[in-house]
């Protein structure tokens, strides 16, 4: 570590960011999840923590609060490749269940392809709890890097039964509250309302959602704990001359003292973004979603970790594009910062 210069060029040695750090020597682990099995549209963003982690090299390291990732350590864990193979096969079942479905074949819930992706949902699940729960007591700072928006469940029941009370603030084009979806009981787009039924979430402040179904923003007005910044409602607020440093005092206002921040990077703008599973127009920009992470360390709330989901890939094989990998690595980058700072 005496020798690492952080303005050298960055080598491809495995480590995210090219970072000389081990699992022992850092502050921050990564736990990847090549997972994507029930994504309604685009698939490929199984292949996100990989394509983050390739495209981490090319980044420079000063961060203007100061922060020196290269002295506090990220590490990230090697990819598991029997999640990469369950995914696979998972994938091509619930593919073809979605097919019949917007084809309007017969199609029961109760169907063996239907039950056989939600038993490995679950046991995925499961599987980032207990991976969650090791990191946490090993004293480490975590985020979790999707796959699709369902990855994190496990991770957010594992802080539920950490914290008496935390509140998660969600960046996503998506509300993601469906009861279910497509018959999967943990899709993608249920994450939140399957993490609502944790008893120790206290608050699920939502930002950037413009792509929504009726029954959500029912439920969205219903519940008190749930509070959502629809895209909308900030392009108006922001048209009329209010400042976004404003908006985001007023988003964050409501959280508790901890807070987990969820990463969906559909939130963005779709030119920073193309090949994430669900693009949607309109979207924050990459200064404003910085601004508000940065605006929610300032707050002096406690960030008990975070996640980074739905970096899709360009899968052109004439002329592939790493942009979408660029901009999560960049995003990934201030979220650790984040982190970090939250925590000193």
């Amino acid at each position: 570590m005496e020798k690492y210069d952080p303005n050298d060029v960055g080598l491809k040695n495995g480590h995210i960011f090219s970072l000389p750090h081990t699992y022992e020597t850092s502050e921050i682990i990564l736990l990847p999840i090549p997972w994507d099995a029930t994504v309604s549209y685009n698939d490929g963003t199984s292949n996100g923590p990989e394509a983050i982690l390739e495209a981490s090299s090319q980044l420079d390291f000063y961060h203007p609060s100061g922060a020196k990732i290269w002295e506090y350590g990220v590490y990230m864990t090697p990819i598991n490749e029997h999640w990469k193979n369950v995914n696979k096969n998972t994938r091509a079942l619930a593919k073809t269940h979605i097919d019949a479905l917007e084809n309007e074949a017969l199609v029961v819930e109760t169907s063996p392809s239907v039950k056989q992706v939600n038993t490995s949902c679950e046991d995925l699940k499961n599987w980032v709890k207990d991976q969650a729960k090791k990191i946490l007591d090993d004293g480490k700072l975590l985020g979790l890097i999707g796959g699709d928006h369902s990855c994190p469940l496990g991770f957010i029941e594992a802080l539920n039964d950490r914290y008496d009370s935390f509140g998660i603030l969600q960046f996503d084009a998506h509300a993601d509250l469906r009861e279910t979806y497509e018959n999967f009981t943990y899709s993608h787009a249920s994450i939140f309302y399957n993490a609502l039924k944790f008893s120790n979430l206290k608050n699920l402040t939502q930002v950037s959602i413009r792509d929504v179904s009726p029954k959500e923003v029912a439920l969205i007005s219903n519940d008190i704990r749930i509070n959502t910044y629809y895209d909308w409602n900030l392009k108006r607020a922001l048209f009329h001359g209010e400042t976004w440093d404003s908006l985001c005092t007023k988003i964050i206002e409501p959280l508790p003292e901890n807070i987990y921040l969820s990463f969906d990077i559909d939130a963005l703008q779709p030119s920073l973004c193309p090949n994430t599973g669900t693009p949607v127009p309109g979207g924050l920009s990459f200064e404003e979603a910085i601004h508000l992470i940065g605006a929610v360390v300032q707050s002096g709330r406690k960030i008990i970790g975070f996640d980074l989901c739905e970096v899709g890939i360009d899968k052109r094989t004439d002329n592939p594009s790493d942009w979408d990998a660029n901009v999560g690595a960049r995003v990934l980058f201030n979220l650790c910062t984040a982190l970090h700072n939250a925590n000193i």
